[in-house]
């Protein structure tokens, strides 16, 4: 596996070999079967004015593996397209994710309270946002972050920081360096790597005896429940279960000991798991799974009326944006998020129907967005427009927005929704 990726030269990412398509389950080989497809989709964070990433595309299509129950995208960008040196999602930017990973890395310092010298690895460490709360503490700790743009802010702050991709080979790396982990932490990246059973492995060999691997992932009940269907872009080529990932964890004999629900980003779990029989098995996991077959996650027919309900969704939300555009109504889009991209290219919207999107990545603003081309402009943006209606597409972070934007409800202003359903708020 690549392990560094600071003197690598930039890829044509049109190159054929930069996206890779599977008919068999990642996981456990059997066959699948896109149950839809969003169409052609372009990278979703996208900060590089190269023409050729813009020009980049892939197809959408979400499969579910009727053996293991693992939800994966058919068609997936590489690694090194999608995480590289001009990456813009940076952590830090929601002060909503700083207080979430705040407390949970008190909770993981309080499990190692009385541990000899802990040493805790983060995959995927973004900007060091969790770990930083790990660095103030003095306690020995590792990111492995294989985007140059986060990882460099992350050492700013502090943190640790190695700039690879995880695998079995950085594990190996890592445990002759550093030591075992006491605990590995992953927050919503494990669905992000292709190479999920060489993450797994990497997992296993890295982890100490009695340590334990953490992980938080957008839940599959949810994302069907509320027909969360930006959920899907390049990045997210896992979409979990908790049996899909009891199924590929006891692979390498990690055991799931316990699962929780998350709010953050629009539903989530964390998955605690340990090396076979070193940690008791919690009632959590077996009620979770008990949940997840009440709620038709193993039926082929949920997965058939989802995409019904996605494609209502899609003729109703670009109906009402026409609708206003026809009255003369100037709409803005607030959050040019990843999940912003499947939304604009599944629903064919453009610059036309959303005048600009503002969203509080630097990097990001004055920019367009991936081949709908909606100019990004500052938070500022947003009360100057005097608009009367707004596209939520950061709706994940509702309540933080329109806390931050009360003003704008105040005057009148009206949210366009279209989670669960397309409506005007």
């Amino acid at each position: 596996m690549k392990q560094d990726l600071t003197s690598a030269e930039p890829r044509d990412p049109r190159a054929a070999n930069n996206v890779s398509a599977v008919k068999k389950c990642r996981v456990c080989g059997h066959s699948i079967q896109a149950f839809m497809s969003f169409g052609k989709q372009p990278i979703a964070n996208l900060a590089s004015p190269d023409v050729a990433r813009e020009q980049f595309t892939y197809e959408l299509k979400p499969a579910l593996c009727e053996a293991c129950g693992l939800l994966q995208l058919i068609e997936v960008p590489s690694g090194e397209i999608l995480f590289n040196e001009t990456y813009p999602f940076f952590t830090g930017t929601s002060e909503l994710m700083i207080r979430h990973f705040g407390g949970w890395a008190e909770q993981i310092l309080a499990r190692l309270k009385s541990v000899h010298d802990p040493f805790i690895v983060e995959v995927g460490s973004n900007d060091g946002t969790f770990l930083a709360n790990v660095a103030r503490h003095g306690v020995r700790h590792l990111g492995v972050e294989p985007a140059k743009s986060v990882a460099t802010v992350a050492r700013a702050r502090g943190v640790n920081t190695q700039e690879s991709f995880f695998g079995s080979e950085t594990a190996r790396h890592i445990r002759a360096a550093h030591g075992p982990a006491d605990v590995i932490v992953a927050a919503n990246v494990i669905a992000h790597i292709s190479s999920i059973m060489d993450v797994a492995a990497g997992v296993a060999e890295l982890l100490k005896d009695d340590g334990i691997f953490t992980f938080e992932a957008v839940s599959l009940a949810d994302v069907i429940r509320n027909t969360e269907f930006d959920q899907f872009y390049d990045e997210h080529v896992f979409t979990f279960s908790v049996r899909a990932v009891k199924n590929l964890f006891a692979q390498v004999d990690l055991e799931l000991v316990d699962v929780g629900r998350q709010s953050t980003h629009g539903g989530s779990l964390r998955y605690v798991l340990a090396k076979k029989g070193r940690l008791p098995v919690t009632p959590a996991v077996a009620a979770a799974l008990d949940d997840e077959r009440r709620s038709g996650l193993e039926d082929t027919r949920t997965y058939e009326a989802f995409a019904q309900r996605c494609s209502a969704i899609r003729d109703n939300l670009k109906s009402v944006l026409q609708q206003l555009h026809a009255r003369g109504e100037p709409v803005i889009g607030y959050g040019a998020t990843a999940k912003s991209t499947t939304v604009l290219n599944y629903c064919g919207i453009d610059s036309r129907l959303v005048e600009f999107i503002v969203d509080n990545t630097p990097v990001k603003q004055g920019r367009l967005t991936p081949r709908t081309r909606i100019p990004i402009r500052p938070p500022s943006a947003f009360a100057e427009r005097n608009q009367n209606y707004t596209l939520l597409l950061a709706w994940n972070h509702r309540s933080e927005i329109e806390a931050k934007e009360a003003a704008y409800r105040t005057r009148g202003g009206k949210w366009i929704v279209y989670i669960p359903t397309v409506e005007i708020v």
